[in-house]
């Protein structure tokens, strides 16, 4: 996915609750994982691709979900549904990634990355590639799902 986890954490969050702390909460962790891009374009000079970085590792989030989770219910129980709601758009970013992308999903136990979907390299540009390629729909129908709930949200009831 390239556009479609920022909506994608607002559909998790509606999915969860018409509350706005977690459906923020959500939409953060929808894009969360990507802020690796700042080290990925400003520091590692692009040497690695942005998806071999722990942010992208789903057992990291498990061991920090694991962590955290029990800890916020025993110390701010009124946050628990806003960080169970950020994990899972955490989660739904890496199965986002998972359909055209490379994730790890079997590490620590295996080193090898997975994906559901090979886009061909047949454009000269690789954005070219992925926005001409039928998945990109999935990311488009992922925006206007957000939009349309969003519309309605905010539409006077007749």
């Amino acid at each position: 996915m390239i556009t479609a986890h920022l909506p994608a954490g607002y559909l998790t969050g509606r999915s969860i609750t018409a509350s706005r702390p977690v459906i923020l909460a959500a939409t953060l962790g929808g894009v969360f994982p990507d802020l690796d891009m700042i080290w990925f374009y400003l520091i590692d000079d692009r040497a690695f691709h942005h998806h071999h970085y722990w942010v992208h590792i789903p057992f990291f989030w498990a061991v920090v979900a694991a962590l955290t989770l029990p800890l916020i219910a025993a110390l701010r129980k009124g946050w628990l549904l806003c960080a169970l709601a950020f994990f899972a758009a955490i989660f739904v970013h890496l199965c986002l990634d998972t359909i055209a992308g490379d994730i790890k999903w079997l590490w620590p136990w295996q080193n090898t990355f997975l994906r559901l979907i090979e886009i061909p390299a047949i454009r000269p540009h690789w954005v070219l590639n992925f926005i001409l390629h039928p998945v990109f729909l999935l990311e488009m129908l992922i925006w206007a799902t957000a939009f349309y709930l969003l519309w309605r949200q905010r539409a006077p009831a007749t």
